[in-house]
């Protein structure tokens, strides 16, 4: 028993010694070109065999259709060497009973051994978006010589598919014939993924509501419909302050002050839009905007827009403008607009005794206009990141309208018909730098050219929406140019605490002076709560007419309730 033991040892000790074992498995190719030389160790086999199979593929889109691992024990390692043996490549690709026009369109396929089966992904893409979204395309018929190729394309189109009525559900008022016409997928037209996905963008950028869950296609009876779950934006705002003062100039009776602000968006689920901001700051001047959008008017993609405005300057001038304008989206991210608008200016105070005309004049301006905007913002309430330009030029005719309050000589020397023209171009950007920390930076500028211009004409800057730490509409400018620089730390999604700085360049040709370069810096407070959007800036400012001291500071309060 005990010999028989001692050989059953014997013979266990001489067969582990024979057995492999391998501590380390390597994997060796060279690159398809040739250039370098490329291998990775592993300490167990799944892992090289998973390496070796990612690049068998590679080598297989390439050509290389007879390349074969050889396996190279030494040691403690087993090493998998990659032949990869000749490359193939194709001879001809012939056109099988593909259309001869999506042939010309796509010109014939390349004969490098993956480019027949790019070419087949472009030509199926191709055909989703012309109605036959189950194209499918494969190479039959293949023949081999030594190293070439040759086959042929079969191509099965499947059904023609035709968009049918979309179909909305959710919390939203937007009607089924919006929805068609904004998003661009009009019952009736061949199927396109690309418009598809096109309508979904902007849907997803629309100011008015958001996408409550995934939109999804619905395919039957050779057509397809598209379904949107909707809910729509908190947009609407309302809020304002009203006061009653003694009034000055009547003894005994009582002003109506105050700042009202009211805007209500997609009336009846239409793209149907007002808005009214009415400000009486004191008892000698007010101003009043009213604006009516209509979209997509009487079914055509065009938008129509009508704006009213009104602005009594102290006891000095009152000024109104009336414009019309019409819309047409180019793109999902662009649109242009033409408009026509008419501008009046008239004196309130007399100059009886004026020798030379006041910086203040009665006007008439009739002018036409063309503008266009892209918006690429990610977000239309509370963008993060992207970027939105805007430009505008008008240009028209002036006349200078005789007050009988003026002597009739002093307007001799000025053309009372003459050629004015305005150009403006906004442009901002968002840069998102973290999750809790972005950017903005926002620049606006502006001419008026014209030989006679009066103050009463001028663009009006300063306050909280354009250089902050001046009060409202503080300069005059025939020509100007600001940027907006902000900080932003976020703790929410549109709350943030903000560091900014405001800079630009002011030409007023009725000061001395005539050129000032405002600046700004301070810092404030963005909150977005359930009841609105809460604004706090503190600002000091400083230009050619105000010195930069707190006593001369400026803090700027915004609240917008919205519903």
């Amino acid at each position: 028993m005990r010999v028989c033991f001692l050989i059953l040892f014997a013979f266990l000790i001489v067969g582990v010694g024979h057995c492999p074992a391998q501590d380390f498995f390597r994997v060796n190719w060279n690159n398809p070109q040739g250039t370098s030389h490329q291998f990775r160790t592993f300490s167990s086999r799944g892992g090289a065999a998973e390496l070796m199979d990612s690049v068998s593929v590679e080598f297989r889109s390439l050509g290389y259709l007879m390349h074969y691992w050889e396996e190279i024990e030494k040691k403690d390692t087993l090493t998998f060497q990659l032949q990869p043996g000749n490359q193939h490549s194709w001879k001809a690709i012939k056109q099988g009973n593909v259309p001869e026009e999506w042939w010309k369109k796509l010109g014939s396929p390349p004969l490098y051994y993956s480019g027949p089966y790019t070419w087949m992904e472009t030509l199926v893409k191709s055909m989703e978006n012309e109605g036959f979204p189950f194209a499918a395309v494969r190479i039959d018929s293949i023949e081999t010589e030594d190293t070439y190729l040759t086959g042929v394309l079969e191509l099965d189109k499947g059904p023609l598919i035709l968009w049918d009525s979309l179909k909305v559900s959710g919390e939203s008022r937007t009607t089924q014939k919006y929805l068609q016409l904004y998003s661009g997928l009009v019952p009736g037209k061949p199927f396109s993924q690309k418009e598809f996905e096109s309508g979904v963008r902007r849907i997803r950028r629309s100011p008015y509501f958001q996408l409550d869950s995934i939109p999804y296609l619905g395919f039957q009876l050779k057509s397809a419909a598209p379904h949107f779950r909707l809910k729509d934006r908190r947009i609407n705002v309302f809020d304002g302050v009203v006061g009653l003062i003694p009034n000055q100039n009547q003894p005994n009776s009582m002003l109506l002050t105050g700042d009202i602000n009211l805007q209500l968006y997609h009336l009846g689920g239409k793209g149907r839009d007002i808005s009214l901001h009415w400000q009486r700051p004191n008892f000698q001047s007010q101003n009043l905007d009213l604006s009516a959008k209509e979209s997509y008017l009487f079914g055509s993609p065009l938008s129509f827009e009508l704006d009213f405005s009104l602005l009594k300057q102290d006891t000095t001038f009152v000024n109104r403008g009336v414009s019309i304008e019409f819309g047409y989206s180019i793109s999902e991210f662009g649109n242009i607009r033409f408009f026509n608008r008419r501008q009046a200016g008239d004196l309130i105070g007399g100059f009886e005794s004026a020798e030379v005309l006041p910086s203040y004049l009665d006007f008439r301006w009739n002018s036409y206009g063309l503008g266009a905007a892209w918006n690429m913002l990610d977000d239309p309430i509370f963008p993060r990141k992207g970027s939105t330009i805007e430009a505008e030029f008008s240009i028209g005719n002036k006349n200078l309208v005789e007050n009988t309050a003026i002597p009739g000589e002093v307007y001799q020397k000025f053309d009372k018909s003459s050629t004015q023209l305005q150009a403006k171009l906004h442009a901002e950007k968002h840069v998102y730098l973290t999750p809790v920390w972005g950017m903005w930076i926002r620049m606006k500028s502006g001419v008026l050219k014209n030989d006679n211009l009066f103050l009463n004409e001028l663009s009006r800057l300063g306050g909280l929406r354009s250089i902050r730490g001046f009060n409202e509409l503080y300069f005059f400018a025939d020509r100007y140019a600001f940027l907006n620089f902000e900080q932003r730390l976020f703790f929410g999604k549109g709350s943030y605490l903000m560091a900014f700085g405001d800079f630009g360049v002011i030409n007023n040709p009725f000061t001395s002076p005539q050129i000032d370069r405002p600046r700004s810096f301070g810092l404030g407070i963005n909150l977005d709560t359930d009841g609105g959007l809460f604004s706090f800036v503190f600002g000091m400012g400083k230009s050619a007419f105000q010195p930069a001291t707190i006593s001369q500071s400026r803090i700027h309060f915004g609240y917008l309730a919205r519903f």
